[in-house]
């Protein structure tokens, strides 16, 4: 059985993943039969080859939760593109409660 899946690079608490097909008898890191893009999760920077990765599950590739949520978000021409990074407001108890006592008044 093949598997579109991610291959880590990169060095401690830096990961940098590949985007590759590969039997699923093969280590994570071993090597791939195609090389389809790459993401970085610290730049959240995705670069891939759609059309080769959808030809891949026509073939009868089983891709990875991972790597069919970043295929689902790549550009249709493989170029490079930042994803959006969510953002939340977090604020320690004590500026909560500044806020807090601010928007009463």
């Amino acid at each position: 059985m093949v598997k579109i899946r991610l291959k880590r690079l990169g060095r401690k608490h830096r990961p940098f993943y590949r985007i590759v097909v590969t039997d699923i008898r093969s280590r994570r890191d071993g090597a791939p039969l195609e090389e389809l893009g790459y993401y970085n999760p610290v730049s959240k920077e995705l670069k891939l080859d759609k059309k080769a990765a959808l030809e891949w599950i026509g073939k009868g590739a089983q891709p990875s939760e991972t790597a069919m949520r970043l295929i689902n978000k790549a550009d249709e021409n493989g170029n490079l593109i930042k994803l959006e990074v969510a953002k939340k407001e977090r604020l320690s108890r004590k500026a909560a409660e500044k806020a807090k006592t601010a928007a009463e008044a």
